[in-house]
């Protein structure tokens, strides 16, 4: 056991203090011991008291660590994007569907839904999104979700009554407190502008909104949620670090494809997961080959079904 990582670890570092002293005194106990038998059923109790409340302390480290390290596997807070993908509006119109979707979802457990950016089509659905979403257990449920969705059906717009079909990305992106590499300030260009849509005329006439991008990968990351420009800045740059983390880890997810454990997906944003087939009233999931009837419920928010499908496969291939 290192003592000087919990010494490090803020939440532990009293414990491991403490920790330390223990350990001191049981060994002033037994030099005692052994330089005076007269001491030495004296100090055997004492002993007994210092050992028990160490390895009591010990237990409350690693049980601290424990959780940390669950947390940052599986952290509570995620962005959510949504993309339009081919289809040209009917495209757009269900990459909203699929972020309403999300957001009663949400609603539903529990969760906070924030607004981090949209891009609206001339019809009002969504060209992209992007969202906050922070609750118990957020990235564990929606880590499945990253991948193409794809949608069929008659568009109220379709004169012929011909079944189209159209497709819309969703990217689950992990906010992680610790993270693995440096970015170098001279590799990310920034641009303000105004913020549009609600939000008061401070919104509006001042360049709140803040734009980010990372020139070695050409990611980049717009924010108008907040009122000024540093905390959309600071905002963006999480979200920035998050987009390069997933990109490394879908990176290392092909190289290492033959051994991962968890064949459910690679989280590639590219990857077709997920049909929705409005003619026939089912979802199909692609990747564990099972489907779900009563759209509409779905679409309202009640995806819990799919999520635990895919948890439950994910936990047998583990």
């Amino acid at each position: 056991m290192d003592i000087e990582v919990y010494k490090k670890n803020q939440k532990t570092s009293y414990l491991a203090e403490r920790y330390e002293a223990l350990l001191k005194e049981e060994q002033s106990l037994l030099d005692m011991a052994k330089n005076d038998v007269g001491l030495k059923d004296m100090a055997e109790e004492e002993l007994k008291s210092i050992r028990a409340e160490s390895q009591n302390l010990l237990e409350q480290m690693e049980k601290i660590t424990k959780t940390e390290e669950v947390a940052e596997e599986f952290p509570n807070e995620v962005i959510l994007e949504v993309r339009a993908g081919a289809g040209g509006e009917e495209a757009a119109l269900f990459a909203e569907e699929l972020a309403l979707m999300y957001k009663r979802y949400a609603e539903s457990v529990g969760w906070s839904w924030k607004v981090i950016s949209e891009s609206n089509s001339s019809l009002g659905g969504y060209k992209e999104a992007t969202f906050e979403i922070s609750g118990d257990g957020a990235y564990k449920d929606l880590r499945f979700e990253t991948g193409v969705h794809r949608v069929q059906r008659v568009p109220a717009t379709e004169k012929m009554g011909r079944v189209h079909t159209s497709t819309a990305s969703v990217a689950i992106l992990p906010i992680r407190k610790k993270v693995s590499f440096e970015i170098n300030p001279t590799d990310i260009e920034m641009e303000f502008s105004r913020s549009g849509g609600a939000g008061g005329q401070n919104v509006n006439k001042v360049e709140t909104a803040v734009r980010l991008i990372h020139k070695p990968t050409g990611i980049d990351v717009r924010c108008t949620s907040e009122r000024s420009q540093a905390k959309n800045r600071e905002k963006a740059m999480s979200i920035l670090i998050a987009k390069i983390q997933v990109l490394k880890e879908e990176e290392e997810a092909k190289n290492y494809a033959g051994e991962r454990k968890n064949q459910i997906g690679t989280a590639d944003r590219s990857e077709k997961i997920r049909t929705y087939n409005i003619l026939q009233d089912r979802v199909t999931d692609h990747r564990i080959k099972e489907s779900w009837h009563n759209l509409p419920q779905i679409f309202a928010g009640n995806i819990e079904p799919i999520i635990d499908a895919l948890r439950a496969m994910s936990s047998k291939e583990a």
